[in-house]
């Protein structure tokens, strides 16, 4: 198979993870947890790194289950992909990405606006049928919104960075 004949995979490989990748962040904004069943493996580890600690979910309904908690308490939340870029294995069927984000989102408490900035490192899978599924992720803040209003706006952390290759390989996390 030359380069030529492996583009239009890899392109229809791309959008299909791109889709993944788009359906998430329409979920968790709409808050519709059960949805996650159709994006994400049954056993896809989902690894929460808030830089203080980080939490292991394994499974659609656990990690649905803790952002919904967290989210209880803003009356408004979007989730938005600011920036994706995607290593494709297609003839393996499997991919990795990484994928910046923001939260933007309000507290019901106190009306202040607040955002997070995070990362996202994850392994895609496709299975039998061709349906391109999360299969492991990774999740680090870098940035939010200063719980402190007297010092500066936003508290600031180191970026997270893996080998996109080593993720679709399943060597990364």
């Amino acid at each position: 198979m030359t380069a030529d004949d492996e583009a239009p995979a890899e392109a229809a490989a791309y959008t299909a993870v791109r889709r993944t990748q788009d359906r998430y962040a329409d979920i968790v904004t709409r808050r519709a947890w059960p949805e996650l069943d159709g994006i994400m493996r049954a056993d896809c580890v989902v690894t929460v790194d808030l830089v203080d600690r980080a939490i292991d979910f394994r499974g659609p309904q656990a990690i649905g289950d803790f952002i919904a908690g967290q989210l209880e308490q803003f009356d408004f939340f979007e989730f938005v992909i600011l920036n994706t870029v995607i290593e494709i294995d297609a003839r393996a069927g499997r991919a990795g990405a990484r994928m910046y984000m923001q939260e933007a989102r309000q507290e019901i408490a106190t009306g202040r606006r607040t955002d997070t900035y995070g990362v996202y490192h994850d392994r895609f899978e496709r299975d039998e049928d061709g349906r391109w599924w999360f299969a492991r992720r990774h999740y680090r803040s870098y940035a939010r919104t200063n719980p402190a209003e007297d010092e500066a706006d936003m508290v600031v952390f180191g970026l997270a960075d893996f080998d996109l290759a080593a993720l679709a390989r399943g060597d990364h996390g």
